[in-house]
């Protein structure tokens, strides 16, 4: 075992032991500002009135930036360690998950920084539960956002074109995925990786986002198209996404 194997085994030894023993304690007994105040040993930022409930997940706590005034509710999971061919990569510290100050992440949110990845979510941005966000490309979502239940937000494509290898020994791209302040994207929204959706847009529920979506659209469908400006009537056709 090398210095940095050593290392790496004591941080996570002693962040296995905090959120164990910790992690389930029940909200109502203290539980949240035992882990204010015990989470700050293990994670690489924690702000203050940060509301963590029971039986939320974390690894790779010193990848992790918490602002202040966070909320992250029952169920949530957020993994900073990074993959790379189904193992954890134990000299990768690329990998980056920052909730900037005010971020909800309701019941059953899963996010999960994937080699050499950052995730970014800007101040005031609403996660609803269930809902997915994973790299390994990076994911920045901007300020004021709603993220509406079981979303997806996948910055990765699988190769495909090897027909004799399987699938997943082809590798993936990795564009990455931008969402810009104030959009706001429906139940069930699906977004595939190399998408720009910008400023102040609107997602309809279950659409599948696989094209940049301009500023102020509404964009329903699978493949997404916009179909009306904020503020407009809807329009005759569909406007084309490029």
């Amino acid at each position: 075992m090398n210095k940095f194997q050593f290392i790496y085994k004591c941080e996570r030894f002693k962040e296995l032991f905090l959120i164990t023993f910790f992690g389930n304690i029940p909200t109502i007994f203290l539980g949240v500002k035992l882990r204010n105040i015990l989470y700050r040993a293990i994670f690489a930022r924690i702000g203050n009135s940060v509301y963590i409930q029971d039986s939320v997940e974390f690894s790779g706590t010193s990848s992790i930036e918490i602002g202040n005034g966070v909320y992250i509710f029952k169920g949530v999971c957020l993994d900073g360690r990074g993959y790379s061919n189904n193992k954890v990569c134990l000299e990768n510290k690329n990998n980056k998950i920052c909730l900037e100050n005010g971020v909800v992440l309701e019941r059953n949110v899963n996010i999960g920084a994937l080699n050499s990845t950052f995730i970014h979510i800007n101040q005031d941005t609403f996660i609803g539960p269930g809902t997915c966000i994973a790299g390994p490309g990076n994911i920045k979502i901007g300020r004021n956002c709603l993220i509406a239940a079981q979303s997806g937000i996948f910055a990765n494509n699988h190769n495909f074109a090897d027909l004799e290898l399987p699938i997943r020994e082809q590798g993936v791209t990795r564009k990455g995925i931008i969402i810009e302040d104030d959009c706001w994207l429906g139940s069930g929204v699906k977004v595939l990786d190399g998408v720009t959706i910008v400023q102040g847009c609107v997602i309809g529920a279950n659409s599948v986002v696989t094209k940049d979506i301009p500023p102020y659209s509404v964009a329903v469908g699978a493949p997404a198209r916009v179909i009306k400006k904020r503020g407009e009537k809807e329009l005759s056709k569909p406007m084309s996404i490029k």
